[in-house]
C-alpha cells in the first residue's frame, strides 16, 4: 500500500484528547478527519455558521499543511452541518474559499448532532500530483 504518515499533532491544529489523527497520508493522498470549530486547545468556539465554518476550514487547511499538502490539492470536501436552512451561508463560504475553476467535489448534508453541539464539520481528501 505504500508509505503512511499519521498527523496527530502539528502547528495550528487543535490539541485533541480524542484518539484520532487529524490526517493520514498514504502515498500521494491525504485523508483529513472531520474538523470542527475548535481552537488549538481543543475547545469549541461557538459562533454563526460562517464563523464556525471558517474555523473548521482553518483547521482543515492546517491539517493539510502539516501533512505537506496545499489547498489546491483538495479534490473532495464533505460538509456536515446542523441546519439545511443555512445552505446559502455554506455556499457563500465555499465560494469565498475556492475559486470557480478550482472547486473540489463535495457532499453536504444535515447532521442531527455534531460534537460539542457544533454547527459544522469539514472532512475531505487531497491528492498531490506525482
Amino acid at each position: 500500500m505504500g508509505t503512511k504518515k499519521y498527523i496527530t499533532k502539528g502547528e495550528g491544529l487543535p490539541n485533541w484528547t480524542n484518539p484520532i489523527s487529524h490526517a493520514v497520508v498514504v502515498n500521494n493522498m491525504c485523508f483529513v478527519s472531520g474538523q470542527l470549530a475548535v481552537n488549538t486547545n481543543g475547545e469549541y468556539v461557538p459562533g454563526t455558521i460562517i464563523e464556525e465554518g471558517k474555523l473548521a476550514f482553518s483547521n482543515f487547511f492546517s491539517a493539510l499543511q502539516n501533512a505537506d499538502f496545499k489547498k489546491e490539492d483538495i479534490v473532495f470536501i464533505d460538509i456536515a452541518f446542523n441546519d439545511l436552512k443555512e445552505l446559502p451561508e455554506i455556499n457563500t463560504l465555499f465560494i469565498e474559499l475556492f475559486p470557480e475553476n478550482k472547486r473540489p467535489a463535495r457532499t453536504i448534508y444535515q447532521a442531527e448532532a455534531l460534537p460539542f453541539g457544533g454547527k459544522v464539520k469539514i472532512t475531505g481528501t487531497a491528492v498531490k500530483d506525482l
